[in-house]
């Protein structure tokens, strides 16, 4: 039963990793033609009227106290031969693609602990029960520049990515336009915020990877792209996931010095802490990650029930103490002794020995002796009156 139990966690924790990374890209788009696909930090975009749906987001931020890295994998399905995706960063972002082990080597090192326990009454599934018997930075002068400006282009495996900063929100949407997409009002309005702050963007065209058949529809795990700016706080763009029109989940690895926790729950759920401590051994690109003291990982999830009620964007903080924590997952089995549940030998034990002293008690009132009754004594004799 542990074995199954750690398989089925193995798989979760996957596709939970798998889940976050995109949590900066496809949440924030609210009402193209097709249905929303908001995903935490940024915005996904298809083609016409065709819809692409993100099933699994992943998302590792490592942070040194000046420079951001943010490395991302996403698995969508749909009917969309090309989509577009657009995130908002707070300064000019490097972007290169990413290496899927990271997210395979992390998933390992926060494996949660399995232990057993025993428990004394039976449950639900245990006899007599059972009944088959299982068991922001400050905006940026310059009135002259340019609506747009691409400041980078370049094309890495699948992705078409263009570096942009943008003075106006609708400059945005005349890009994608320019290049074959059309951007919701909505999302207009929901990234005014980011131009106000002089943020720029990282926006990328993304083509299935089936390049024998041009016609094939976006599909699959796509391959991780990691991203890399200037920033003096630890900040996960989500504020265009207020637009996602379904329920929200962000499960976020961060890499730092410390132990990090969010400043606010952003009007979410309680965040969850699901591993906290520094990690050794490590090797390969997360080797690189950790590299700079920036060796303390902390997995958080969190719930956005009502994405409308997000306030902004996720920052994290250093914690008072870099206490260590790995979440534990206990198998619970039926104390038993020899084979037979204990509640049961004790309940008949109790039962043996109430039976035990009844028949005593019966049989001790049987042979009692019986005592003959007090003889009567006889009055004593009247006289004759003296007189």
């Amino acid at each position: 039963m542990l074995r199954d139990i750690r398989r089925r966690w193995s798989g979760f924790a996957r596709g939970r990793v798998l889940g976050v990374v995109l949590a900066l890209s496809v949440i924030q788009l609210g009402s193209l033609v097709a249905p929303a696909y908001a995903c935490g930090c940024g915005a996904m975009v298809p083609d016409g009227t065709q819809h692409v749906t993100v099933n699994r987001e992943m998302s590792v931020v490592r942070w040194d106290g000046r420079q951001e890295q943010i490395v991302m994998s996403l698995t969508v399905s749909g009917d969309a031969h090309k989509a577009a995706w657009i995130m908002p960063v707070p300064h000019r972002a490097t972007v290169e693609l990413g290496d899927r082990q990271i997210f395979t080597q992390l998933s390992e090192a926060t494996e949660p602990a399995f232990r057993t326990r025993h428990y004394f009454w039976p449950r639900g599934g245990d006899w007599p029960f059972a009944s088959d018997g299982d068991s922001a930075d400050a905006p940026r002068a310059g009135a002259t520049a340019p609506s747009v400006g691409v400041v980078g282009r370049e094309h890495l495996g699948p992705f078409d990515v263009a570096r942009l900063t943008a003075t106006d929100s609708d400059a945005l949407g005349d890009w994608l336009a320019d290049n074959g997409f059309r951007l919701p009002d909505r999302l207009n309005e929901a990234l005014r915020p980011y131009v106000d702050q002089g943020w720029e963007y990282v926006a990328i065209r993304l083509a299935p990877q089936d390049t024998k058949n041009s016609d094939a529809p976006l599909g699959g795990t796509l391959d991780p792209l990691h991203l890399t700016f200037a920033s003096d706080k630890l900040v996960y763009p989500m504020r265009l996931s207020r637009l996602a029109q379904t329920p929200q989940s962000l499960g976020l690895y961060v890499l730092a010095a410390h132990r990090m926790e969010p400043a606010s729950a952003i009007g979410g759920d309680r965040p969850e802490v699901s591993f906290a401590g520094r990690l050794t051994g490590t090797s390969g690109a997360l080797d690189r990650l950790t590299d700079g003291g920036t060796d303390f990982l902390t997995a958080i999830d969190q719930e956005f029930p009502q994405p409308e009620r997000i306030t902004g964007d996720y920052q994290l903080r250093r914690m008072t103490t870099d206490a260590a924590y790995r979440r534990v997952i206990y198998d619970d089995i039926l104390l038993k002794v020899g084979g037979i549940p204990a509640w049961l030998l004790t309940v008949t034990g109790l039962l043996a020995l109430a039976l035990v002293a009844v028949v005593m008690g019966i049989r001790a009132r049987r042979h009692r002796p019986v005592l003959p009754p007090p003889p009567v004594q006889a009055p004593p004799p009247i006289g004759r009156p003296h007189g």
